[in-house]
């Protein structure tokens, strides 16, 4: 079985990270959703919230979500990862990208990095685009997935 996992913080997943989702479980036949916090970034949501906003979008027995606190290559091996899918939107997130998949290849040797290409919609969709948006009350019906809409305006408005 080849397993690919689709890192990310998903703060929150937005149409273009879903369209990166369902499009690696075509290539592979088991794709983890790996929920992960990063401390750089102010959160809207909890690890454990964003996971469950996802899989209200997520309809595919393929699909898991799942969340780690460590390196994601050791997650990797765990599972037995052949490979690490990202969506990239521009070349600055290709040099971020390639320098993660340079060190997680130098860690793990066994695991690959698969690049996919935004669909032109998503080019400039980003969580923080959504949060900013949301936070000006804009319409963000048309960036995330219609399951998710109402949590978020909510969140927004300092709501749970």
């Amino acid at each position: 079985m080849r397993i690919a996992i689709c890192p990310g913080s998903f703060d929150p997943v937005t149409l273009g990270h879903l369209d990166i989702i369902e499009r690696a479980s075509e290539l592979f036949d088991k794709v983890i959703v790996l929920v992960l916090s990063n401390s750089a970034k102010n959160s809207m949501f909890t690890v454990e919230e964003r996971m469950g906003l996802i899989k209200k979008c997520i309809n595919n027995p393929d699909i898991e979500v799942d969340t780690y606190d460590g390196l994601l290559v050791d997650y990797a091996e765990q599972k037995g990862a052949a490979a690490i899918v990202k969506g990239l939107r521009a070349m600055s997130d290709f040099d971020y990208e390639f320098q993660l998949a340079l060190i997680n290849k130098s860690l793990y040797p066994k695991i690959e990095t698969v690049f996919l290409a935004a669909k032109g919609e998503n080019m400039f969709l980003s969580s923080s685009m959504v949060k900013e948006v949301c936070s000006l009350n804009g319409d963000i019906s048309s960036y995330v997935p219609k399951e998710i809409v109402k949590d978020i305006n909510l969140r927004c408005k300092g709501e749970k």
